[in-house]
C-alpha cells in the first residue's frame, strides 16, 4: 500500500536480548538468579552479562564466532545465554555427560573460539582440548567457572578465570544487535555420532518467538518463580532461560537435580514453575516420606522430552503438581506443541483425564502448523485416532538448519515440511498422540507394536519404577516386544508376573515376551538410551525356536 515505510522506527529484528534491557528496567531490583546463598537482582545481572559480551569482545570474538559451555545449572550459564549474543556470539551448550572425545569432535566441528568450563568439568574439556592439540586443531581458549561464583587463583598456564574475566568488562560496552533476526543466536547438538553430529541452528527471531509462547504454555504471570530442573544445555532450556527474563523472574538454579532438593527448594523459595522430563516427575512421585514437604501454593510442571505415562501424571496431580504436557525436538527449539486443556474435560474420570493429557496436543502460539502426514504423499493421515503417519511442523520456531550439513538439512525440509521421524495420529478434535519413533517401532508379525503403549501399561504395575521396550529378533515373528524394568525399592515382581499383567491390559500380541530386570541408561536430559537397549536384545538371539504360539 502506497506510505508504507519499513525503517528503524517500525521495523526491529526481534531477539531475547530485548527481555534482559526490559526487566533490568521494570524489575531492577528484584531477585534474578539465585544458587545457594549467591544472589543477584535483575540490574546485576544486566551489569554482569554486559561485562561478559565486552570481555568476549576484548578476547577478539566478532559476530558469528561460537562460543561453547560445558556447565550446570549455574548463575554463569544463565549470563552466558544474554552475555554471549550480545557480543555477537553464537552460544554452543555442551552436555555435561559427553566425554572428552566427544567434547572435542564437537569443539571442533562448531569451531568455538572460547569454551566456558564449570570446575566439576575441567578434567573433560582438559582432554578435549589434549585430543584436539594432537590433532593440530587450533584451541580454543578455556574459561574456568569456580566454585560459588568466586575468583579463584588459577594454576595452569593459558587458562582464564570467570569472575576475574568479567572484571575486565567495561559497562560501557555497545550491544552488538543483530543485523538480522534470522542470524544465529545458538548452537545445539543433537545425539548423534561422534562421525557425523548434527548442530541445529537457532535463529535470534527463533528463541524470541519460541520463548513467548513458552510464557504462555506455562501459563507464567509475571514475577514467576522458576526452579531448573531442565538443563540450560538442553535447546536453551527449552527456551525458558530467555522466557523467565521476559516475565522478570526469578531462576532458582540446582547443580544437581533429585527429588529431596526438589522439594526443598519449592518449600524455601516458594516455587511455582518448574520443568523436567518424565523421569524427574518419576523421581519426584516416587520420593521417600522424610524427603517430601507440602506445596506452598500451585506448582505449575512441564513436561516433555518422551511421553510421559498417563499413570506418572496421575499421580502428580495427586500431590498437588498442575502438570502441562508439551512436546518438541531439538530442530523445534523444544516445546513445539501443547496439549491444551478443555473445560469440559475436568469432569472426566481422573484416569480418562490423565490419558488425555498424555497427548502432545496441538502447536503453540509461536508454531504454523502441525500435523501428521504420510512421508511418501504428504497426504494428511485421517483424525480417526489410528491411522499412524509422521508427525511434521512447519513455522518460525523450526531451526534454520543443520550446521555444515546441507543435505540433512535439506532431508529434514523435504516436501517444505520438517520431518521429525516422530510416529503419531490424530484425534477427531485435531490433538495429536505420539505412538514411536519411527526407528522405535516393533513390527511383530506384521503388526505395528507402540512401545510407548506397552510402556504406559507397565507404568501402571504398582512394583515397576522404569520401564522400556524395544524389540527383540525372532526368527518367526520378525521381531517381539522385549521390557527392560527397574522395580520401586522394596517392591517385587518377576517375568511371568509382568508379562501377565501386559496382557490383561493388551492384546496378546503387544505383549512382552522377555523381561529384564537392570537400570535404565539414560541422557541427561532423562530420555531411556534406547539404541543400548536395543543391541541388548539383539544379542539375545530369537526366541522363538520354533514354537510360534503368542497366544
Amino acid at each position: 500500500m502506497e506510505g508504507m515505510v519499513k525503517c528503524s522506527a517500525n521495523y526491529v529484528p526481534l531477539t531475547p536480548i530485548s527481555f534482559l534491557e526490559r526487566s533490568a528496567i521494570v524489575y531492577r531490583d528484584r531477585i534474578s538468579v539465585i544458587d545457594g546463598d549467591v544472589k543477584y537482582t535483575w540490574k546485576e545481572t544486566r551489569e554482569r552479562c554486559i561485562r561478559l559480551a565486552s570481555a568476549l569482545a576484548h578476547l577478539g570474538i566478532s559476530p558469528g564466532d561460537v562460543v561453547a559451555a560445558l556447565a550446570p545449572n549455574i548463575p554463569a550459564m544463565y549470563e552466558l545465554h544474554f552475555g554471549a549474543p550480545m557480543a555477537g556470539a553464537v552460544l554452543c551448550t555442551l552436555n555435561i555427560r559427553h566425554d572428552s572425545s566427544m567434547v572435542s569432535v564437537l569443539l571442533k566441528h562448531s569451531e568455538t573460539k572460547v569454551i566456558f568450563v564449570d570446575y566439576q568439568f575441567l578434567s573433560i574439556a582438559q582432554g578435549a582440548l589434549e585430543i584436539l592439540r594432537e590433532t593440530k586443531t587450533k584451541l580454543p581458549l578455556l574459561v574456568l567457572i569456580s566454585e560459588c561464583g568466586q575468583p579463584a587463583a588459577i594454576s595452569s598456564p593459558g587458562i582464564l578465570e570467570y569472575e576475574s574475566l568479567l572484571a575486565t568488562g567495561k559497562l560501557d560496552f555497545e550491544v552488538r544487535w543483530p543485523k538480522d533476526e534470522w542470524d544465529p543466536i545458538s548452537l545445539n547438538y543433537t545425539s548423534g555420532t561422534t562421525s557425523s553430529p548434527k548442530g541445529v541452528i537457532y535463529s535470534h527471531r527463533g528463541a524470541y518467538l519460541n520463548s513467548f509462547a513458552a510464557v504462555f504454555l506455562n501459563e507464567m504471570s509475571s514475577m514467576p518463580v522458576y526452579l531448573w530442573c531442565v538443563p540450560m544445555f538442553h535447546c536453551n532450556g527449552w527456551c525458558l532461560t530467555w522466557a523467565v527474563a521476559a516475565q522478570g523472574g526469578t531462576n532458582v538454579c540446582q547443580r544437581n537435580v533429585t527429588a529431596k532438593d526438589i522439594f526443598e527448594n519449592i518449600a524455601q523459595h516458594k516455587v511455582t514453575h518448574l520443568g523436567g522430563a518424565p523421569t524427574v516427575l518419576n523421581m519426584i512421585i516416587n520420593a521417600s516420606a522424610r524427603d517430601r514437604k507440602p506445596l506452598p501454593g500451585k506448582v505449575s510442571v512441564m513436561t516433555g522430552g518422551a511421553p510421559p505415562p498417563s499413570h506418572v501424571l496421575y499421580k502428580m496431580e495427586e500431590l498437588g503438581f498442575h502438570v502441562t504436557h508439551a512436546y518438541g525436538l531439538t530442530e523445534t527449539y523444544g516445546p513445539g506443541t501443547v496439549c491444551t486443556w478443555k473445560p469440559e474435560w475436568a469432569s472426566l474420570p481422573r484416569e480418562s483425564q490423565a490419558k488425555i493429557k498424555a497427548r502432545q496436543g496441538v502447536q503453540h502460539l509461536g508454531l504454523e502448523e502441525l500435523d501428521i502426514k504420510d512421508p511418501v504423499t504428504m497426504k494428511s493421515v485421517p483424525a480417526d485416532a489410528k491411522t499412524m503417519g509422521e508427525v511434521m511442523f512447519r513455522g518460525n520456531t523450526v531451526m534454520n538448519g543443520y550446521l555444515k550439513n546441507l543435505k540433512a538439512t535439506k532431508d529434514a525440509f523435504n516436501g517444505g515440511w520438517f520431518r521429525s521421524g516422530d510416529l503419531g495420529v490424530k484425534h477427531p478434535d485435531g490433538y495429536i498422540e505420539l505412538k514411536d519413533r519411527s526407528k522405535d517401532i516393533i513390527i511383530s508379525g506384521g503388526e505395528n507394536i507402540s512401545s510407548i503403549e506397552v510402556e504406559s501399561v507397565l507404568f501402571s504395575h504398582p512394583a515397576v519404577l522404569e520401564a522400556a521396550i524395544v524389540g527383540r529378533p525372532d526368527d518367526y515373528w520378525g521381531e517381539t516386544p522385549c521390557a527392560f524394568v527397574k522395580l520401586k525399592d522394596g517392591c517385587n515382581a518377576n517375568s511371568e508376573e509382568l508379562i501377565k499383567f501386559c496382557r490383561d491390559h493388551l492384546p496378546h500380541y503387544m505383549a512382552p515376551r522377555t523381561v529384564v530386570f537392570q537400570e535404565l541408561p539414560k541422557t541427561s536430559t532423562g530420555k531411556v538410551q534406547k539404541f543400548v537397549l536395543k543391541e541388548k536384545a539383539k544379542a539375545m538371539g530369537s526366541i522363538s525356536k520354533g514354537n510360534t504360539s503368542r497366544l
